[in-house]
């Protein structure tokens, strides 16, 4: 499967590293498929695929608070330091009395005239981050393979979106 990402309008504006973990998903993809074409549905070589998910998840985690600190929705310490929750300052369900310096989906929704992309942002965070990365005792979610390249396939057209309804250049 050919993501193009190099063709991507935000791919020379992330950082080489976050370019490699994108690639890595990409790279896990292509090797699953060659395990034998695209596999059947309910076919089941993994209980679970999370793992192609992973390094895209951490790349858009890097992207969005880059994203963020050039936009000037965050501050240095935010960006550089370990304290700052990308699920904490986008998530629209905050109490607004919990919403500090660092809640950023706000700004976003100010900063493109409606919280369309702000939405798209957050969805893209819990079902392609969030949703993958936890585990609880009562909900043992396993993904598909076919749903861990939607779930990449997500994250990478949030940020497409988000590169261009930010206007980043």
């Amino acid at each position: 499967m050919d993501l193009d990402l190099e063709k991507k309008t935000w791919w020379e504006y992330i950082e080489p590293d976050l370019q490699e973990l994108l690639v890595a998903s990409e790279f896990l993809i292509n090797t699953v498929k060659s395990w034998g074409g695209d596999l059947p549905q309910g076919s089941k070589v993994f209980h679970d695929y999370s793992f192609v998910v992973f390094p895209a998840a951490k790349a858009y985690e890097g992207f969005l608070k880059k994203l963020f600190f050039d936009l000037g929705m965050i501050s240095k310490e935010d960006y550089f330091g370990k304290r700052f929750r990308i699920g904490k300052a986008l998530n629209p369900f905050i109490e607004k009395k919990y919403r500090n310096g660092s809640y950023v989906y706000d700004k976003l929704v100010n900063y493109c005239n409606g919280d369309e992309l702000a939405k798209e942002l957050w969805n893209a965070w819990t079902q392609g981050r969030n949703l993958v990365f936890h585990w609880f005792p009562e909900e043992k979610k396993a993904i598909s393979f076919e749903e861990s390249i939607e779930k990449v396939k997500l994250i990478i057209s949030a940020m497409d979106k988000a590169f261009e309804g930010c206007k980043i250049k």
